[in-house]
């Protein structure tokens, strides 16, 4: 166990020296409110947080430490709540293929991604079922200097059809949910920079992931491809992961702009239920939106 660091109101063991941490002697369902502006800030510079024991969180209570947390958004652009009550969980159930077995970041197919999100394991399998998440800033910081220039100057295509147009067309009927004011009734690809700048701290993250990164904008197929498997194997290297072995009570949150995750799909036919909310977002900004903003 590493030791643990006293942060403002709340008590720390980081994961490592950058990214994530284990946050110890909070009661989300309870939290004062320096307690929640310290864990709002700690989402922003560890990235990820893990909450052991929070066996008082049920759904409603998910929902008011959103709202405590931010703005929180509907639970998907497509697959609706858990029931009307609680429209802003999204339920990742495996017994209805609610896997996450690719790397991605979440809703990047939207205009104006999540920031955050809060995770709430419900119904764990009795083996397997562990998430990864990725630090997107090291994963920029990894590549050498002219690769992270070209990166700059770059954007990229974000596509959800793949892995919810038919749910959207099928399951909907062509009507998604309310997502920033309109309703959603198609997936258009929307372009964001490859690198994204956080609008709270200033460092650049790799915004790219093979969940909903469809191709970067204005380059050839395999050039395309070629440098995505550049940036995919710097946001993979083991130095930049975290894994969460989930236990009953147990909740993640993670600050999105900044991170990728990854659902281990290795528990066979258990269930596995998780109840996600994901806090409102802004559209990314990139590098050279801001140079020219300077000049």
């Amino acid at each position: 166990m590493s030791p643990l660091h006293a942060v403002s109101d709340l008590s720390l063991e980081p994961l490592g020296p950058r990214f994530g941490a284990i946050v110890h002697d909070v009661d989300l369902a309870t939290a004062s409110d320096a307690q929640v502006a310290a864990i709002r800030a700690q989402l922003t510079e560890r990235k990820v947080l893990f909450f052991r024991g929070q066996h008082a969180l049920d759904p409603s209570g998910q929902v008011r430490l959103g709202n405590r947390l931010g703005e929180l958004t509907a639970s998907h652009p497509v697959v609706p709540g858990i029931d009307e009550d609680h429209t802003e969980i999204y339920a990742l159930d495996s017994a209805d293929d609610g896997f996450s077995d690719v790397w991605h970041t979440d809703v990047t197919f939207m205009k104006r991604p999540p920031l955050g999100s809060v995770l709430r394991a419900v119904t764990l399998p009795p083996t397997g079922g562990d998430t990864n998440w990725a630090d997107l800033e090291l994963a920029y910081e990894a590549l050498s200097p002219p690769v992270q220039r070209l990166a700059d100057q770059l954007d990229a295509v974000h596509d959800g059809n793949r892995e919810f147009g038919a749910y959207l067309a099928q399951r909907r009927q062509g009507r998604g949910s309310v997502w920033d004011g309109e309703t959603v009734t198609s997936l258009e690809q929307v372009v964001h920079p490859v690198v994204r700048v956080h609008p709270e701290t200033g460092r650049k993250s790799l915004f790219v992931n093979p969940g909903f990164t469809e191709r970067i904008d204005g380059l050839s197929d395999v050039e395309s491809r070629h440098l995505l498997d550049v940036f995919y194997a710097a946001i993979t290297k083991p130095e930049h992961i975290v894994r969460h072995r989930w236990a009953e009570g147990d909740v993640a949150m993670w600050d999105n702009r900044s991170t990728a995750h990854y659902a281990n799909r290795d528990y066979g036919d258990a269930r596995r239920v998780m109840h996600r909310i994901t806090l409102r977002g802004d559209a990314p900004v990139g590098v050279e939106v801001l140079r020219s903003q300077a000049v």
